[in-house]
């Protein structure tokens, strides 16, 4: 799995489970039968979640086999690497960490 994070060079506080690793942002992995692409905003922006929708049904002939903020693909050829790009643009990484403490915050205090 290939997974961009947000280092503690960036942010020292690291992921809220485990803080000694960097925060992590989106990722692909090759699995068994199929093409995982996992994206932190989708899951955590409503909105962001469902322009993607609007735009892979647009592009798409399948409908899209998701997770909270994973998609699976199951043929290379309908990966719409287009539309990952532009969803990989739709959010900095400024924008990831204040997203990111705005949500984790309201989970730890669920948690305490």
């Amino acid at each position: 799995m290939i997974g961009y994070i947000v280092p503690h060079t960036i942010y020292p506080d690291g992921y809220h489970c485990t803080p000694e690793l960097p925060l992590p942002f989106a990722s692909i992995a090759n699995q068994k039968n199929f093409i995982d692409f996992c994206h932190m905003g989708v899951y955590a922006q409503p909105e962001i979640l469902k322009g993607f929708q609007v735009e892979y049904a647009e592009r798409c002939r399948y409908k899209p086999d998701m997770g909270k903020s994973c998609v699976r693909f199951k043929r290379m050829d309908d990966i719409p690497y287009d539309l990952i790009g532009e969803l990989m643009a739709k959010m900095t990484v400024d924008d990831w960490i204040g997203l990111y403490e705005k949500k984790s915050k309201k989970i730890i205090l669920i948690m305490t």
